[in-house]
């Protein structure tokens, strides 16, 4: 059964998009950049810090629906400049343990909403 879910850690949106479906088996998060939420429009322009507010959003949507990092099968990753891969590297793996990496996909994606330099969605596999 397919259900739309909207998590504490995003404000709600008007735009016509889900930030979260679940089916019988996965958690498709929509994706997000800094300039989604309040904390992190306050880092926009710095790729590094902008993907650890994503990221630490990221955290608390997984662990509202009982999951974790380790639960996460892919991340699609938009870098508005692929520049900034390193800087978005080095604060995204912090998030992993170990070489538990979801696959990955990263491209240039030049006009991020609201100016922001990161964007990423991820789908998790859930654990019932």
């Amino acid at each position: 059964m397919i259900k739309r879910h909207q998590p504490k850690a995003v404000p709600e949106s008007s735009a016509p998009f889900s930030q979260v479906v679940t089916d019988d088996r996965y958690a498709y998060l929509a994706g997000l950049v800094a300039a989604d939420f309040p904390q992190g429009q306050a880092v926009l322009g710095d790729p590094e810090k902008e993907t650890t507010a994503v990221m630490q959003v990221i955290s608390e949507i997984l662990e509202e629906m009982g999951l974790g990092f380790s639960d996460i099968v892919r991340a699609d990753v938009h870098l508005s400049d692929l520049r900034y891969f390193d800087q978005m590297d080095s604060a995204y793996r912090q998030f992993f343990e170990g070489t538990a990496f979801p696959a990955r996909t990263t491209t240039e994606s030049p006009r991020l909403f609201g100016g922001s330099s990161v964007e990423i969605t991820v789908q998790a596999r859930l654990r019932t």
